[in-house]
């Protein structure tokens, strides 16, 4: 094999795969097999084996290993600075070949009517479609790659990978039983079940159903020591909403919720003094699809002091 020092006797191209290209990018920029394998879930075997694959193919060392780190050799970074841009390229062409241009647009229990607006403008400028996926996840299919660009409502996690424009600020309802049923939280919820408007500080005195997946309420955001008791947890929106029926306890929802998800076990009560909830647009911070990036640059037009 090559020492890594020259790429012109490179033979046996035609073994080449883009998962060999792909793990060689990863390996590249997360200077680490092993978190390289976590950014592409599969093992670090198989992503050892797909590198040796690409040098062997190529007859030149791309990666100088030790047991404390990955370094590239001057023939890794000169394919590293080829691969970047054209990769991305491959993938959008690749895709294209196959049909229309279709961008999927993952939300969770709602999509807001911002959206519209938006998706009507992207579908000008490109000539792409939009295909709607709703998923019951914390980033709405993007971490499963069944979504392009996503709606995400509350904070988006530091640590996904992701990034994040604010679309909008939606204010807060409050959502209690009609008629409570004989839970322990039952008497709690029938003492508020009347009022008209509440007080967020009135909440912490009060339990809550928290959706722990999709949600944008957790007890978290009210005051250490002032906080609502954790009443019951759900794992999607349809739980939340019967749970909340039921009496378990109080539900906290954007206002969108009321608007559009009537229920007849429930009565949405307006909340003051409640902080909005923001609504962000999110994409890979790294090798996101083409239209995701004009989708997201759109959104940014919009107000890009929002822009994260």
């Amino acid at each position: 094999m090559d020492d890594g020092g020259t790429l012109d006797n490179w033979y046996g191209l035609d073994g080449i795969e883009l998962r060999h290209l792909r793990g060689f990018l990863a390996v590249a920029e997360e200077r680490s097999f092993t978190h390289a394998a976590d950014r592409l879930r599969t093992g670090q075997p198989a992503l050892t084996r797909a590198v040796r694959a690409l040098e062997t193919a190529l007859g030149a060392r791309l990666l100088d290993r030790t047991t404390r780190r990955v370094e590239l050799t001057d023939a890794g970074r000169r394919l590293y600075a080829e691969l970047t841009p054209l990769l991305p390229r491959l993938a959008d062409a690749l895709r294209s070949s196959t049909g229309p241009a279709i961008l999927r647009l993952g939300f969770t229990s709602l999509l807001p009517a911002a959206c519209i607006g938006l998706t009507a403008e992207f579908k000008a400028a490109t000539g792409a479609g939009v295909r709607l996926v709703r998923r019951d996840s914390p980033l709405a299919g993007l971490e499963r790659a069944e979504s392009d660009v996503v709606v995400l409502r509350g904070e988006v996690p530091r640590d996904a990978g992701l990034r994040s424009t604010v679309l909008l600020h939606e204010p807060r309802v409050a959502a209690l039983a009609r008629t409570p049923l004989g839970t322990s939280a039952a008497g709690a919820v029938r003492a508020v079940a009347r009022r008209r408007v509440l007080d967020w500080a009135e909440l912490a005195e009060l339990p809550l159903v928290v959706n722990t997946v999709t949600g944008s309420t957790r007890p978290q955001l009210w005051p250490e020591g002032r906080r609502p008791r954790l009443a019951c947890t759900a794992g999607n929106f349809d739980e939340w909403l019967e749970a909340v029926a039921a009496g378990h306890g109080i539900g906290v929802a954007p206002d969108a919720v009321a608007q559009r998800h009537t229920h007849p076990g429930i009565r949405y009560v307006r909340l003051k003094n409640a902080p909005p909830v923001p609504v962000h647009l999110a994409l890979p911070a790294r090798d996101a699809h083409p239209l995701a990036e004009r989708f997201f640059s759109l959104a940014q037009r919009g107000d890009p002091s929002e822009a994260a």
